[in-house]
């Protein structure tokens, strides 16, 4: 367990905030891991090594502990704190991801030979992931909506060495008349599982914002399932603890689409109850199969994933 960053007493929660997130979790548990300094983790990237040699490369430099969920992942633990001037990040032998980051990739489970669409990719820690997995092979397109993004993301793609990658640049809602094997839909949110990352968070805080992300989420997954080819599979993710960013919007896709079905999710990782009702939404009792992670559990960022099949 990392030391806090602040004292609690001095970070400000809003009196809405620690009411509503009460009814929704144990706060005073939520609080706790949310001052904590967040575990440094990397994934090995296979495209240019495997885990045995970065694992010989880092003994006696780093103290690693395995990923339970995640077999190229690895928590990091060093005095240093400046793991991307190390030799092997600059080679791309690996990549600086949260671990619960490296969830949705994993559940999207893509093949070789495959399309594939990352419609929010940037800076490209799932992107880079995914094109591991397809081991190069493929086609991927990496889709984000603006130049200042790209940048990130055409750096890491070369770093890491990905090959099978096409990037683009158009709103995720306007994706139309494609047909993807598998979709990732990492979608913008309002962060609320990344309090440890920044305290801003909590000052952003706001209802009124998040019900207009909330269309704009159900607007990608949406455009998304629309793009699947019959029998593929879409992710949706997002690092919001926000019942509406995440409950909320794959309710909605199983009331807009007969053919969409929510696949459970089996990882060995601890993880509460997906919410059903919260003040005056009633969801579908099938977002049960979804995974929804608060930083207590693992000692992570807070994380939901969803699986979803476009049945035939």
């Amino acid at each position: 367990m990392q030391g806090l960053i602040a004292n609690p007493d001095e970070v400000k929660f809003k009196e809405e905030f620690i009411k509503r997130y009460s009814e929704l979790t144990d706060f005073e548990k939520f609080k706790k891991y949310s001052l904590m300094f967040l575990r440094k983790s990397i994934r090995v990237n296979t495209l240019k090594t495997s885990v045995e040699e970065v694992v010989s490369r880092l003994k006696g430099k780093i103290e690693l502990t395995p990923i339970p969920w995640c077999k190229e992942g690895f928590w990091v633990k060093s005095e240093r704190r400046d793991f991307g001037n190390m030799l092997e990040h600059q080679m791309g032998y690996f990549y600086i991801q949260e671990a619960a980051s490296m969830i949705p990739p994993i559940v999207l489970n893509p093949k070789e030979d495959e399309t594939i669409l990352d419609m929010c990719a940037s800076p490209g820690s799932k992107t880079t992931q995914i094109a591991q997995y397809m081991k190069n092979t493929g086609v991927l397109v990496a889709n984000d909506v603006a130049t200042t993004r790209l940048k990130a993301l055409g750096f890491n793609l070369q770093r890491m060495g990905v090959s099978n990658t096409v990037v683009t640049m158009i709103s995720g809602r306007k994706f139309s008349g494609f047909e993807f094997d598998r979709i990732l839909v990492d979608a913008p949110c309002s962060g609320m599982g990344t309090i440890r990352k920044s305290f801003k968070t909590i000052k952003m805080w706001n209802p009124n914002s998040i019900k207009r992300l909330c269309r704009t989420q159900k607007q990608l997954a949406k455009t998304a399932f629309e793009n699947l080819k019959a029998g593929g599979t879409m992710v949706y993710s997002t690092c919001t603890t926000e019942p509406e960013e995440n409950e909320g919007v794959m309710d909605y896709i199983l009331n807009e689409f007969e053919n969409a079905k929510l696949q459970k999710i089996s990882l060995d990782i601890k993880r509460a109850e997906p919410i059903v009702e919260f003040e005056k939404d009633v969801y579908s009792s099938e977002v049960k199969k979804c995974l929804r992670i608060w930083p207590q559990d693992n000692d992570t960022e807070g994380f939901f994933v969803a699986k979803i099949k476009k049945n035939e």
